[in-house]
């Protein structure tokens, strides 16, 4: 159970979101009556005032994402945004950093919960027999929290039978995060850290539909443009991404996006699988471990 002090601080954070998101519409309706240009990704954008990750709320508007739709449309590129994709307001955020970083530990809870979304389940037990002790509580630890966080809707832990069982919330946005939305955000947080940590203003965007001019059209999972930088996009897989190879390629050459920048981020390989993939194909592999040193060294 949260104290008042908790609760409090969630309403300010949230009031506090709402007046920078009002401002930052009006600044655009502003510089729109202006003839103004928007912000280059060498100009300050709205996301140059962010804070640490976890307070970026002011992510999640037009401005902000400005820069990386001007820079496709410089291509020829049409893209449709949707702003809230970057909220990081809200608990998406803190569950997938926590999923990725954990992943040896979390992964077929992770895995279990999207197979029981598919098949339409409402619910699942999770045996924790068998596991050290510091894993079982761990993974309870988790639980709750994602419970706390709405994430489920409802936890209980046989603590006799070391069994957790999970009734699954039925909310769209929950089902999308746990089949594979939570890697994407995990992506995008560890980008946003090692950007932060350069004191590197930026763009930045996920999911964003990409429109060619043949009428073409792609979704890319991550995308971010970094001061004076060229982008950094992240295609997040969770299951099976060897058929997608060969479009991958192409998507990368059409966008013009360096080799190096261009990142395959999966949970289904190692650190070795993804340097041979890496040197046989035009894309950069990594694991879910090695993301984050990855990005470190292009940044």
């Amino acid at each position: 159970m949260f104290d008042t002090a908790f609760y409090v601080r969630k309403v300010i954070e949230r009031y506090a979101a709402a007046v920078r998101e009002i401002k930052a519409l009006k600044a655009e309706d502003q510089r729109n009556a202006d003839n103004e240009p928007a912000p280059t990704a060498d100009e300050p954008s709205a996301a140059d005032e962010a804070g640490s990750v976890g307070s970026n709320e002011n992510l999640a508007t037009a401005a902000q994402h400005a820069p990386i739709e001007k820079w496709l449309k410089a291509r020829q590129i049409e893209a449709q945004f949707d702003h809230s994709t970057v909220d990081t307001s809200g608990y998406f955020d803190e569950a997938a950093q926590q999923l990725g970083r954990r992943y040896d530990l979390f992964g077929e809870l992770v895995q279990r919960v999207a197979f029981a979304y598919r098949k339409s389940h409402t619910g699942l037990n999770i045996d924790l027999t068998g596991l050290a002790q510091k894993d079982v509580q761990e993974l309870t630890t988790l639980c709750r929290q994602l419970y706390s966080h709405t994430l489920f809707a409802r936890y209980h832990y046989q603590k006799v039978e070391k069994v957790v069982r999970l009734t699954l919330q039925s909310a769209p946005k929950v089902r999308q995060f746990f089949e594979g939305a939570w890697l994407e955000w995990y992506a995008l947080l560890e980008l946003l850290e090692v950007l932060q940590q350069r004191k590197l203003g930026f763009s930045c965007a996920r999911s964003v539909k990409v429109l060619f001019p043949n009428e073409d059209v792609h979704e890319l999972d991550v995308v971010a443009l970094p001061a004076g930088q060229s982008p950094i996009c992240i295609e997040c897989k969770s299951g099976e991404f060897r058929r997608d190879i060969d479009k991958y390629q192409r998507l990368r050459k059409r966008l013009g996006i360096e080799r190096s920048r261009f990142v395959i981020c999966s949970t289904d390989i190692t650190d070795d699988q993804a340097s041979s993939l890496t040197a046989m194909y035009d894309l950069t592999f990594v694991s879910l471990q090695s993301l984050p040193r990855y990005l470190a060294s292009i940044v």
